[in-house]
């Protein structure tokens, strides 16, 4: 199979997630504890030591599928595949539909595979480019002039790692036409999807509006269990399930026991997780608010509607420097937009994460020093 070029992000953070004391740039939320998963149903506690530890189900435990499929609006069990994290389904999926020369636009900035692994697949790669000067909003109409006859997949993800942009319901609704109106694929990573800061403002899963869409999602970022590596695939296309469950015989080929055990447990209560987080970000928004008024010189920003993430402009100097310059003199991390195929002139900031003040403080002491 073809390898996409190295991944930089992950390799930056192999270099610093588990060395930097504060880690002000990640994506997920504070983890949860097997304990905090057991005090939401006792009884599971004590079911759990009995668990056999044989191979599971290829396609996901079909209870912890019928926690998925609630989720959604229309998609039952049978049209979830369950993977290891997002990872596994991303790569998975541009390997059984493209081919070399098909046309692929993305929604930039992106999470690196969205644009590596079709590239290795010898794809055509177009950016669908948020604007900055308009809080990384999108122009439909600019994606629809993008358009070709040799179009395969459109790629999108919301809420967006790594800006926090969320479309408004029209503004979703005219993607999916233009995705419906050329019959492209609709690669939808929608593992943000319960994050938004005003629970009204969640959009439609892409797998409800068109035949031709996949949901993507995982329990890493709404409900804080990276560790799990639990992530799926939701669609009503019978096919491209078939085959992604035939392509995924050659990776993981089935999911860890103890992980479908826990994952069931958090999707039994995944509104009450959404909210537990969401709590958490709307608290830290308001420290990261504070922060940029004081800050203004160094930073320009404009507040985030979803997500975990929001993407400050550096007003000098190099993010990728300025990134490895704090690491070092104080143990922040965060993380710079070139590893999102974009200049690299802007910062992600997490603000899941509970030592949020604590990472802030050492910032802007280090910015003021």
């Amino acid at each position: 199979m073809p390898v996409p070029h190295p991944f930089a992000l992950e390799r930056y953070f192999a270099r610093h997630e588990f060395s930097a004391r504060c880690l002000l740039g990640s994506s997920d939320p504070e983890a949860l504890t097997v304990g905090d998963l057991f005090a939401l149903d006792p009884e599971q506690a004590s079911r759990f030591p009995q668990l056999g530890l044989g191979y599971t189900e290829c396609a996901g435990d079909p209870e912890l599928r019928r926690q998925i499929a609630r989720l959604y609006e229309t998609v039952a069990e049978d049209r979830v595949l369950v993977f290891s994290g997002a990872e596994e389904p991303i790569y998975a999926f541009f390997q059984v539909v493209l081919e070399p020369g098909d046309h692929v636009i993305v929604h930039t900035p992106a999470y690196a595979s969205h644009l590596e692994v079709p590239r290795s697949l010898g794809a055509e790669v177009e950016a669908w480019s948020a604007d900055p000067a308009r809080n990384w909003a999108l122009d439909p109409e600019d994606l629809r002039r993008r358009i070709r006859t040799d179009t395969k997949v459109i790629l999108v993800s919301f809420p967006h790692n790594p800006t926090g942009f969320l479309p408004d319901p029209d503004t979703w609704g005219e993607i999916l036409k233009i995705a419906q109106d050329c019959g492209a694929w609709l690669l939808s990573d929608e593992v943000y999807r319960g994050l938004e800061h005003n629970p009204a403002d969640r959009l439609p899963a892409a797998c409800d509006r068109y035949e031709r869409a996949v949901s993507l999602s995982a329990l890493s970022k709404t409900c804080g269990l990276a560790g799990l590596r639990l992530g799926w695939v939701a669609t009503h296309d019978r096919d491209l399930l078939k085959r992604l469950g035939t392509f995924k015989d050659y990776l993981t080929i089935c999911n860890a026991a103890p992980s479908e055990f826990l994952g069931r447990l958090a999707l039994e209560h995944a509104e009450h997780l959404f909210g537990l987080h969401r709590a958490r970000l709307k608290a830290n928004l308001e420290h990261l608010a504070a922060f940029f008024q004081r800050q203004a010189r160094h930073f320009a920003w404009e507040r985030p509607r979803a997500g975990t993430t929001t993407l400050p402009r550096l007003r000098q100097g190099n993010a990728l420097d300025f990134c490895d310059r704090l690491v070092e003199a104080t143990g922040v991390m965060l993380v710079p937009s070139g590893f999102f195929g974009m200049d690299d002139d802007h910062l992600r900031f997490g603000y899941g994460r509970a030592n949020l003040p604590e990472a802030l403080a050492r910032l802007e002491a280090w910015l003021e020093g």
